[in-house]
Parts: structure tokens; C-alpha cells; sequence
């Protein structure tokens, strides 16, 4: 099978449920920012120090096609990601938030290669979170969707202060 198709040379895409839309509509702006967010996993997971947090990453890199397969897909009823992912992005992040001192400074990001992906990672969810929300108030999209966005980025940012706290001992 050849990488190119030939079908995107007129401007479009085609959805994971058949319907062809233009390249530069919001629901692919949608997917390809979550797109952005895989790879600067993929970057931290590569510059983290901490093999407990590459593992987690590793299987939020998983949970990423999931999401990006049910935005990719029309309808209000997600196909891949449910209520369940949401409690285990919670339970992530409470399970990481325990091991770490009470925040009371603003963080400045960059004190580890593997910490600044993360921030970059929060960041670029956070991008992610609001072209939803837009696209929710154009199209259907099922909310535990933004759910779970919001709380991929909170994760982001508690596996940044894990990996800071492992590099400076801050």
C-alpha cells in the first residue's frame, strides 16, 4: 500500500465514519491538534527521566488514538473512549498529585528536557481543549470528550512537577 492516496488533493479528508470534509475544518483542526499532543508526548516520553512517568505517557500516547478516533468520527455517542477513561485520567492524577508537595509558586517550565515536553504537552491540550469546545457548539460531540481533555492537560501538568521534583529535588 502507498503512503499517499491521492484523495486529499482537492482539499479534503475522509472522517473514520465515511464523510468527506474539507482539510481546514474544525474537526480536523480538532484531531490534528490532538495529533500534535501524541507527538509531544512522544518527545517527553523520550527526555523523562522517570521510568514511572514514560510508562504513564506511554499510555496516554494509547489513550490519544482512542480520543482522536471518536473526534475523527460524526455523532453524539462515542465509539472509543468512555466514562471509565476520565476516572482513570482522575485516578492518574491523584495518584501522582499525592506524591508531590503542596504547590505554592507559580512553576516556570523548563528545569528538565523531560518537564518541558510535559508543559508543552499541557500546553498544546489545552489548544486541543478549546478548538472542542468550539467545534461542541458547531457540530455534536460528546462532552465526556472535553472531559477528558481537560484532564489529560491537569495530568500534563502534575507529570511536569513528578519529573521537575525528580531532576532539581525542588
Amino acid at each position: 500500500m502507498k503512503i499517499y492516496t491521492k484523495t486529499g488533493d482537492k482539499g479534503t479528508t475522509g472522517l473514520l465514519t465515511g464523510q468527506r470534509v474539507n482539510k481546514d475544518s474544525l474537526r480536523v483542526e480538532v484531531y490534528g491538534t490532538l495529533d500534535e499532543v501524541n507527538s509531544v508526548l512522544g518527545m517527553a516520553r523520550s527526555l523523562c527521566e522517570k521510568q514511572e512517568v514514560k510508562t504513564t505517557v506511554l499510555e496516554l500516547q494509547k489513550f490519544l488514538m482512542l480520543l482522536m478516533a471518536d473526534v475523527a468520527s460524526t455523532g453524539d455517542v462515542p465509539k472509543y473512549v468512555s466514562d471509565d477513561h476520565v476516572r482513570i485520567l482522575e485516578s492518574y492524577i491523584d495518584q501522582f498529585d499525592n506524591k508531590l508537595q503542596p504547590l505554592n509558586h507559580f512553576i516556570i517550565p523548563g528545569e528538565s528536557a523531560g518537564a518541558g515536553a510535559l508543559d508543552l504537552a499541557r500546553t498544546t491540550t489545552r489548544r486541543a481543549e478549546r478548538l472542542m469546545w468550539r467545534l461542541s457548539r458547531e457540530e455534536t460531540l460528546c462532552e465526556n470528550l472535553m472531559v477528558s481533555v481537560n484532564r489529560l492537560s491537569d495530568l500534563c501538568f502534575v507529570l511536569s512537577r513528578v519529573e521537575t521534583e525528580l531532576t532539581t529535588g525542588e
